[in-house]
């Protein structure tokens, strides 16, 4: 059984990427389907205000610590995770295992360049063997049941959704049981990642917990008040967090 801490309200696992493939691995294999999503500071700090976000991350079945600022708040509230476990990074290494396990997925998300380049630049390192299918991810509230209907028709094991929060979580839980997946999984912008349109902020800036200030150089004017006000807010929920457990 794996553990769960609570940090803002919100559960978190304490897996490493390593525990975290192995349970996806025999969620796939046992055709046991669980939805997974990832939480980082801005996204606890909107969970605290929208309600169909919050009930949407809550109900998945696997949730991992994104951003190293959520790692350290969980040191910082007593109770400390493994490590960071990124979503692009898990995407990344989940294609690797469904090469090894011929697993298939479905990529849906993104504008169509990218989404299309993403599937480009997997089939010519891994194969089309991997590819169930994809879509990019601009539609109309009208068209979400004829798209779960495609990805449910493509026999995909693996979904990946990129696509901007709350949107993407809140799609994933609507119709999770029409998908017909055994694994389900928001990669919020990683598309742009792997099809060269982003820049990753170098390791080191990564491990210190900078990637968003990487993020906001290369575009300042239109990340820098999203930065401003949700990192504010994240610090201070975790210290008013911290402060309730002093006294409790």
């Amino acid at each position: 059984m794996k553990k769960r801490i609570t940090i803002m309200n919100s559960p978190v696992d304490v897996l490493t990427m390593k525990e975290t493939l192995h349970l996806i691995d025999d969620s796939i294999r046992d055709k046991k389907p669980i939805q997974h999503i990832v939480v980082n500071a801005a996204k606890l700090v909107h969970m605290q205000t929208d309600t169909e976000l919050y009930k949407s991350v809550v109900a998945s079945d696997i949730i991992n610590a994104d951003g190293m600022a959520v790692v350290w708040a969980a040191g910082l509230l007593g109770e400390p995770l493994p490590e960071r476990v990124s979503g692009v990074d898990l995407m990344q290494e989940l294609v690797i295992l469904a090469a090894k396990k011929k697993y298939r997925i479905f990529f849906f998300g993104g504008k169509e360049e990218v989404v299309s380049e993403v599937v480009r630049k997997y089939t010519s390192v891994f194969g089309e063997e991997i590819i169930a299918g994809f879509r990019n991810g601009y539609f109309n509230k009208d068209q979400e049941a004829d798209i779960a209907a495609q990805i449910a028709a493509s026999n995909a094991d693996i979904l990946f959704v990129a696509i901007s929060s709350p949107t993407k979580e809140i799609f994933l839980n609507t119709y999770k049981d029409q998908l017909k997946v055994s694994f389900i999984m928001g990669v919020g912008g990683s598309f742009d990642v792997v099809a060269g349109k982003v820049k990753r902020a170098p390791l080191w800036m990564q491990n210190s917990g900078l990637e968003w200030f990487y993020r906001f150089l290369q575009e300042p004017r239109r990340m820098w008040k999203r930065y401003l006000t949700t990192n504010s807010l994240f610090l201070y929920y975790i210290f008013k967090e911290r402060i309730q457990k002093f006294f409790r």
